[in-house]
């Protein structure tokens, strides 16, 4: 049943939506956070993003699983400066959490507020920033298992790997050393209470020890940049990283180039490789200029900023994260080949 705070506020499951979403939200609910009818859920939404809510919310009430429905702007003006009290303390009941939100600039704050509750609860946690209609078409509507398969079987490769390197034709040519005493993680859209994960799902990922060499972003750029700048295909950003710090940043387009570079200058750690990461959503077809799905795209994307330590456990922090995704990746694991052009030479 829907737990209503307010007569004024909006009432998701009095919301229409587009039976498009359908496939995808019963993916979200019953296949990747695998929700029970016992378990308390609090949905997180804004106005931009409410039909997909709504279409979640429907999927809730099939299985009669009590839910809390937040839209942000109900609550405060955006961007925002913090979550919202009444977020956080209907978190701290909760066993699920939806985040279904376009997200402004200058916000991640309040998304780590979110998350810190998230880790320290243990609440399985589907994070859909930026989640559209092409979104819910495409990348929601993937063979969750088989990507999880898929996932478990590279994840296995890379955690006794020392060395990963990433090469494409278009310029790509890095090579991340690993620290054994880091953690590789799996989110494959199948999320556990140890881990929140993005949906769309389909990564492993860890903080390097160490990446040098050059990153070709002829895919996309993360956080509120993606919207500004959107696919990268005809405008790539080329970086340089040294000692797992990015010492370079190159663009036709000046303004993404001035943009990346003080977005990765705003802290003494924004500069620093955070996240060394392959996308294993076999599902996708190609890049779509959306960060939430591209970075699951089957290839190398990495993160300058917040290295997750919570679950990684790195021992370092930063107030960023910003991921940037590239195309047609070769990769090797040690000196064995995983991937060729972009496709898996791994069966699922």
């Amino acid at each position: 049943m829907s737990i209503s705070v307010d007569p004024n506020h909006i009432q998701l499951n009095k919301v229409p939506f587009d039976a498009e979403f359908t496939p995808g939200a019963y993916n979200a609910v019953n296949v990747c956070l695998r929700i029970q009818p016992s378990e308390r859920v609090c949905v997180i939404t804004d106005e931009a993003t409410i039909e997909i809510a709504a279409a979640i919310a429907a999927e809730l009430e099939k299985i009669g699983a009590p839910y809390h429905a937040w839209v942000l702007e109900e609550l405060a003006p955006r961007p925002l400066k913090d979550l919202p009290r009444e977020i956080l303390d209907d978190l701290e009941t909760s066993q699920v959490s939806i985040f279904a939100v376009q997200v402004q600039t200058n916000e991640l704050r309040s998304r780590i507020q979110m998350t810190d509750v998230v880790n320290r609860r243990k609440i399985r946690h589907a994070h859909m920033v930026n989640i559209n209609r092409q979104i819910m078409l495409e990348g929601m509507r993937a063979d969750f298992q088989r990507v999880d398969r898929l996932s478990q079987k590279v994840v296995e490769m890379v955690r006794k790997a020392s060395k990963i390197r990433a090469k494409t034709a278009a310029g790509t040519d890095l090579v991340a050393d690993m620290n054994p005493n880091y953690k590789w993680l799996k989110t494959s859209g199948i999320i556990s209470p140890e881990k929140w994960g993005n949906l769309p799902g389909g990564e492993i990922f860890t903080t390097p020890g160490e990446v040098n060499g050059t990153f070709v972003i002829d895919g996309v750029v993360g956080d509120y940049l993606c919207a500004k700048f959107g696919n990268l295909k005809d405008s790539p950003l080329t970086v340089r990283m040294k000692g797992n710090r990015l010492v370079e940043a190159h663009s036709a387009n000046r303004e993404l180039e001035s943009d990346f570079w003080n977005y990765t200058h705003t802290d003494a750690n924004s500069d620093r490789v955070g996240e060394f990461a392959i996308g294993t959503n076999i599902g996708l077809k190609d890049l779509i200029g959306e960060i939430l799905q591209d970075e699951k795209y089957p290839g190398v994307h990495i993160a300058f900023g917040n290295p997750y330590g919570a679950h990684t456990g790195a021992d370092w922090d930063s107030t960023t994260h910003i991921d940037v995704v590239g195309r047609k990746f070769n990769i090797w694991v040690d000196d064995q080949q995983i991937m060729r052009d972009g496709k898996f030479l791994v069966e699922p």
